[in-house]
């Protein structure tokens, strides 16, 4: 029999629906890669075993009946533990919620579960999304299955990692700053950041409110379009989602082409900083897009300089705000309540105990920055900031369809290389943040191996809110292009673990 763990989620949910395997077959077989694997990787911090498998017999016995299945019945998948999940742990990567169980589900899971996606378990994460190599994690690092003493990407490097190692077909991340993309870009697949307010937020635990935004992972572009099919539209338990159709991504990923599209080409996503290789991937990229029939527009957005200061300042402030009901008294770690201190002294101790350097780094940047006399000065400067960028996205969207850039100026940097040095870290997100910032859809997908490392490097595509569907068509485009040329698809050049 084909390997299971190796075909695409779509391959996988035909062969399931016509009966040519079942979907307990496919879940063990998964099940059996994270046991084979994941101890090197540490992609999971929980996997639910016998949850899994309950689902899957679920589906069986739906096809057993005659039942219409959905178009991703019994495909197994990875969950960021940053969504929560009606009796399963969600500790988002933190001590604070250590032993945490959930009461309930988060829309993204609710839909997952609906439409008889398979959830493995919860992926590894920086603490509560916070931070560029998921080396923040209080359960330890994840590794880049391509080479295991790298990063895998953060905050989502798990749900990336899970995906690059076979472990699973599809995984769900969230991207505050760039957490989908980066990673994706680092492991060599592929990650998408819906329109904000295009897949619910509730249930996803707040790292930054305005900024947040649940999307797919997969190996494919198609599989990606199926998943985001599947976790959007409309909630009304989330005041900030999007009260409009799903675009149709699905169509525009069976589609795949780029011909009379106008590509903008942003020139600030270029220079000092850039590893040769990212770039020499990237200008092949543009000369790909050219052949296949795009019409390539260099742009200037000189507000996009500002973005990473914009950034880290509006987040660490939201940071401070929503981290505030990390205090011990209801759900969580709680520590030094012997019954001889007060609720204040225990709050503080639990934080302490509770939170990790990177936490505590951003919870003191955002009071600060939000703290009397400050306000104006930094949080309303960088809101300001933010609208420029917002109107340099509009003024170059009126002359292109979509835009691309490299997704990281770097591959995957060593485990430990940055621990040391917050700033170069944060440097790793310089092409994703403005999107954020704006609200606008991005995707990343693999464009070849750097020369210097022969790590994946990865392509971004940028289109305007609500236009997700060009990122889908642009990826087919590209991915189909690319992988005739090489000949198979990148990830078959991974090492074997």
């Amino acid at each position: 029999m084909t390997d299971l763990t190796r075909l695409t989620a779509a391959a996988v949910a035909e062969k399931i629906a016509v009966g040519e395997v079942s979907a307990v077959e496919v879940t063990e077989a998964h099940l059996a890669r994270i046991e084979a694997v994941d101890e090197k990787v540490n992609a999971f911090l929980h996997v639910d075993r016998e949850g899994a498998l309950d689902q899957a017999r679920a589906v069986d016995a739906k096809r057993a009946r005659g039942d219409r299945l959905g178009p991703l019945a019994g495909v197994p998948l990875a969950l960021k533990d940053v969504f929560t999940t009606r009796g399963m742990p969600t500790t988002c990567g933190s001590k604070i919620l250590q032993g945490w169980l959930p009461p309930y589900d988060a829309t993204v899971t609710r839909r997952l579960k609906d439409a008889d996606v398979v959830i493995l378990g919860k992926t590894n994460m920086d603490e509560f999304a916070m931070g560029s190599s998921t080396e923040n994690s209080a359960y330890g690092p994840t590794r880049n299955p391509w080479d295991l003493t790298r990063v895998p990407g953060g905050s989502g490097g798990g749900s990336a990692a899970s995906l690059a190692s076979y472990q699973a077909p599809l995984a769900i991340g969230t991207d505050t700053g760039g957490s989908i993309r980066q990673p994706a870009a680092v492991t060599g697949t592929v990650g998408v950041k819906p329109t904000y307010g295009g897949v619910s937020r509730y249930g996803l635990v707040a790292f930054s409110s305005s900024l947040d935004q649940g999307g797919p992972c997969a190996r494919t572009v198609l599989d990606a379009a199926l998943l985001h099919e599947v976790i959007a539209g409309h909630d009304p338990l989330d005041s900030t989602s999007v009260d409009a159709p799903v675009p149709p991504v699905v169509e525009a990923a069976r589609r795949g082409d780029v011909a009379g599209l106008r590509v903008g080409v942003v020139r600030e996503f270029a220079g000092e900083g850039y590893q040769p290789g990212v770039m020499r991937r990237f200008t092949e990229s543009v000369e790909l897009l050219r052949e296949l029939g795009a019409q390539v527009v260099e742009l200037s957005c000189p507000s996009f300089d500002l973005g990473l200061a914009a950034y880290y300042l509006i987040a660490p402030s939201e940071v401070s705000s929503n981290l505030a009901r990390f205090d011990a008294m209801r759900y969580g770690l709680r520590a030094g309540d012997d019954g001889a201190r007060s609720a204040e002294e225990v709050t503080a101790l639990s934080r302490a105990a509770g939170f990790g350097p990177e936490a505590k780094r951003r919870i003191m940047l955002g009071t600060y920055a939000l703290s009397s006399g400050y306000y104006d000065a930094y949080y309303g400067s960088a809101q300001k900031v933010r609208t420029l960028i917002t109107r340099d996205f509009a003024r170059a969207f009126e002359q292109v369809d979509v835009l691309v850039s490299p997704t990281t100026p770097t591959t995957a940097f060593p485990i430990g290389e940055r621990a040391d040095d917050p700033v170069a870290m944060y440097l790793a997100d310089v092409c994703t943040l403005p999107i954020n910032l704006a609200g606008n859809a991005a995707m990343s997908l693999p464009c070849g191996l750097a020369p210097e490392d022969g790590l994946p490097v990865g392509l971004q595509i940028v289109a305007p809110a609500m236009a997700d569907d060009r990122l889908y068509r642009v990826g087919a485009a590209v991915e189909t292009a690319f992988t005739a040329r090489w000949g198979h698809p990148l990830l078959d050049e991974a090492p074997a673990l």
